[in-house]
């Protein structure tokens, strides 16, 4: 199954009813306590998950948002967000801060993950590139490992690696799986 092209087609409205809907959805895991969020802003011509409002969601509760930064070739260094940070597009698309504070990845309480593709196992598939599976080799043991995605799982993802992290909860519009 293309899952990209699943998500390139999905209408308009339908694409901001289900980034909503799995925002909502988020605050049903055990995130009260928690203080510092990484959250990934989408890829627009990707039609990653609008992570808009979960980002003002975080932002009304007062939690800390942390967003990455892709810094060389598989490497992503993160930075505290505020209100008056400024974003900038990178060649991939991508909005990153600019100006802000780094923050180490030990210091993450949630880490937000986006994903292709996620199997009933908590295994998931990005576009290839790694960056994520070796930022979270150095997040703490117990930072949850939330994925967002569209559609729900597939059976079983046949090539994982060593480096892969099992996620801890994957939330789509309709539920939340746990793993």
């Amino acid at each position: 199954m293309n899952f990209l092209q699943l998500r390139q087609n999905l209408a308009d409205t339908t694409y901001q009813a289900a980034s909503k809907a799995i925002a909502e959805r988020v605050f049903h895991l055990p995130v009260s306590g928690k203080t510092r969020f990484h959250l990934f802003l989408p890829i627009r011509s990707k039609k990653e998950i609008d992570t808009a409002y979960l980002q003002a969601e975080l932002r009304k509760r007062g939690k800390e948002i942390v967003i990455p930064r892709v810094v060389g070739k598989g490497e992503l260094k993160h930075y505290l967000t505020t209100p008056e940070t400024r974003f900038i597009t990178s060649p991939w698309g991508i909005p990153e801060p600019e100006g802000a504070e780094e923050v180490p990845p030990e210091s993450l309480d949630v880490v937000f993950i986006p994903l292709l593709a996620f199997d009933a196992g908590g295994h998931r598939v990005g576009y290839g590139g790694g960056y994520y599976d070796r930022f979270l080799q150095h997040c703490r043991e117990d930072a949850l490992r939330i994925g967002l995605s569209f559609f729900g799982p597939v059976p079983a993802i046949e090539d994982l690696h060593d480096g892969d992290l099992q996620m801890h909860y994957a939330v789509t519009p309709e539920t939340i799986y746990e793993f």
